[in-house]
């Protein structure tokens, strides 16, 4: 476990009612999501339960069920390993992405309310001051996408995001670490939420799965250049 994990992992709240092991999931899919885990990384079932102040149970059950989900993979010797997607898995992703991507910006071109296009514009004014922070631009380019699932009003396309969720946490780096991407990725925002402002759906929708076309053209020159 790296020690960013170590220091950053949490239990979903206990009095949610949830049974242990699904909070234990839920916590470790969270960590994943938001990097805490990173491809390559070691969970070993003792120090999560240890991390986490629960017995190893409801740890080596949650585990179970990130391994099925194909999040992570036995290790050589004890624990498992954070997996990484190939290439093949990375673009059948991206190709979901430009699909919901494409839908949810269609749609929130039609149901956005004012205040949702204010949010999204100082969001993608937080995005463009932090083009020093490339991990900061991946959390605040994530909670930007979100909002636009979010101005969809749908919630079938929202709980498909949830999904592709899962696989995004299996990236690795982020493509921000590019040089040119920021200003590139700030452009295609700008440009997306004018479209959704000005209620144009199919606009919208076509610069949303240009925007992750171009996203998939860094992430494919990052798995040559490792």
């Amino acid at each position: 476990m790296s020690d960013q994990a170590s220091s950053g992992l949490q239990l979903v709240a206990r009095d949610t009612g949830l049974p242990l092991s699904e909070a234990v999931f839920r916590s470790l899919r969270q960590a994943l999501r938001a990097g805490l885990y990173r491809p390559g990384d070691r969970l070993r079932e003792e120090e999560v339960a240890q991390q986490l102040k629960v017995s190893r149970t409801p740890v080596r059950e949650a585990l179970g069920r990130l391994m099925a989900k194909g999040f992570v993979t036995p290790a050589s010797g004890r624990g498992l390993i954070v997996r990484s997607l190939d290439t093949a898995e990375v673009l059948e992703l991206y190709a979901m992405r430009e699909i919901l991507e494409g839908a949810a910006a269609r749609l929130a071109a039609q149901h956005a309310s004012q205040p949702e296009i204010d949010a999204l514009v100082d969001l993608e004014e937080a995005f463009e001051a932090h083009s020093d922070d490339a991990a900061e631009m991946a959390r605040l380019n994530c909670v930007f996408h979100e909002a636009i699932f979010r101005a969809a009003r749908n919630r079938y396309l929202d709980s498909a995001l949830q999904e592709l969720q899962d696989g995004i946490a299996l990236l690795g780096n982020t493509t921000f670490s590019i040089t040119g991407r920021p200003f590139t990725a700030a452009e295609e925002h700008r440009a997306l939420i004018q479209a959704i402002a000005a209620r144009e759906p199919d606009t919208a929708e076509k610069l949303a799965r240009t925007h992750i076309q171009e996203a998939l053209r860094s992430r494919l020159k990052l798995l040559q250049d490792r």
